[in-house]
């Protein structure tokens, strides 16, 4: 397959009239100045990988958005009404629901999925007889879209850092150790049919719902693979671990286990600048999610002291409210801009916020889902996304400002053609199946919310 490029971003820089050639899903050629051959687009990028994703709670944008009966609403109350519709998930549902997210990410321009799954079990808590539905159903869903999926498979041990039990609405994600191994296992099948950039990794879900031993252990399971965390999201919780255990989470982490590049900590939004630039310097990936943090008043991570120790970050969509790559990274430098009352903050080495935001979403994805991407050179993924030079606000850009442009003016309405591992997803802004997935949401949604 070729794809000739008016202007493309290579690893090389900036360079016009690019024939890319790709090979068995990978990059095998790329020719500046070559005559116009093959799929032809206008602007040509390499395509970002979405590093955190719980893909059921996309069905929950929009219903969670009126205060209860307390004064003030927060995280801890957004997560019982999460827990409550849980209840009415069937197995069909998460795969559709899952479809259609992962649907909105391609065309958005992310051409990868960390999927942190935690909805292991039936509504009772009880496992399914296939221990792995609910992977599997994910893995469905990756097979209907095409998106590259890094498969998460989480533990959840516990009610609290206290060693609280499970409560009612945390059933369905509890393994003990010995099941959650065996789940692992049959997670690694679940996506054995998928394509060779379909990988599997490890979830302890966060300090709170995973005892030292389990943590110790799914980082055992985990070796070579990529290992994903929630630290340090919200006040309530640093403060409950420190209660039990002396130090804060982020504290605790550090002195007690192996954290280094493989591994990628979610939110941090409560870790002090000590602690931002120690992770940094062991190498972890900052999984940062600006709109579910700013959605659920998490706080604002602490980006410069952060950069300052060259750490890398990534972008995620987590709860999928609104899914778009240009947004979220929008937000991102805004939050930082409004807490410190400057502009143009998250350049990261670039000239450029736009430039700088993109770069570090390519680098912190790559490295969060140990997934190879994040530069159009020769053998490397062909996750590619195109943009759309006619859009009226990438009238006359070229070089870094179509980067700008696309972040702090566009949305994912500039987003013309997406390749996953060099397969054709998005054309003319719209999925290969746009249609059947929207319609099969559509029917699922329509039930859901009839039983609210």
């Amino acid at each position: 397959m070729q794809i000739w490029a008016n202007t493309a971003l290579t690893a090389d820089g900036w360079q016009s009239g690019v024939r890319v050639t790709v090979t068995d899903g990978l990059v095998s050629a790329i020719q500046p100045n070559a005559l116009r051959d093959g799929q032809t687009v206008d602007i040509l990028l390499p395509a970002p990988a979405n590093l955190h994703s719980h893909a059921f709670q996309r069905a929950m944008a929009g219903l969670t958005e009126s205060r209860g009966a307390k004064s003030t609403d927060s995280f801890w109350t957004w997560r019982q009404l999460m827990y409550s519709f849980l209840n009415s998930l069937t197995p069909d549902d998460v795969e559709a629901i899952a479809a259609f997210a992962q649907m909105e990410m391609l065309e958005a321009g992310f051409a990868h999925v960390g999927e942190f799954h935690y909805l292991h079990h039936q509504q009772d808590g009880r496992a399914y007889d296939n221990l792995a539905e609910m992977a599997e159903r994910i893995a469905a869903a990756a097979s209907q879209t095409g998106i590259g999926l890094t498969l998460l498979p989480s533990l959840y041990q516990q009610g609290g850092c206290n060693g609280a039990p499970l409560d009612v609405g945390q059933r369905r994600f509890g393994c003990d150790l010995d099941s959650f191994a065996r789940l692992f296992d049959a997670s690694i099948r679940a996506i054995e049919h998928l394509p060779e950039d379909c990988k599997t990794g490890v979830a302890p879900h966060s300090l709170r719902a995973v005892t030292p031993d389990g943590l110790a252990a799914v980082t055992a399971l985990g070796k070579g693979r990529p290992i994903h965390l929630h630290l340090a999201e919200q006040k309530a919780e640093i403060e409950s671990f420190t209660a039990v255990f002396g130090v804060g989470p982020g504290r605790w982490l550090l002195d007690h286990a192996p954290v280094d590049n493989r591994w990628c900590l979610i939110h941090c939004t409560q870790l002090p600048a000590i602690e931002l630039a120690e992770y940094a310097r062991r190498g972890a990936v900052a999984g940062l999610c600006p709109i579910t943090e700013a959605s659920l008043g998490d706080g604002i991570f602490g980006m410069p002291p952060f950069l300052q120790a060259e750490g890398s970050f990534g972008i995620g969509s987590d709860s999928n409210i609104r899914i778009s790559l240009a947004e979220e990274l929008r937000l991102l430098e805004y939050s930082q801009r409004l807490r410190d009352q400057q502009r143009v903050i998250v350049t990261a080495g670039k000239p450029s916020a736009g430039a700088g935001l993109f770069a570090g979403a390519l680098d912190g994805g790559s490295k969060a889902l140990c997934h190879g991407t994040g530069r159009i050179e020769t053998g490397a993924p062909a996750d590619l996304l195109a943009l759309d030079a006619t859009h009226p606000d990438l009238a006359g850009r070229s070089g870094d400002l179509i980067l700008d442009s696309f972040v702090f003016c566009g949305d994912n309405r500039m987003v013309s053609h997406l390749w996953a591992g060099g397969r054709p997803i998005v054309h003319d802004g719209r999925h290969f199946a746009h249609d059947i997935i929207t319609a099969n949401y559509h029917t699922v949604m329509t039930r859901l919310v009839s039983t609210l």
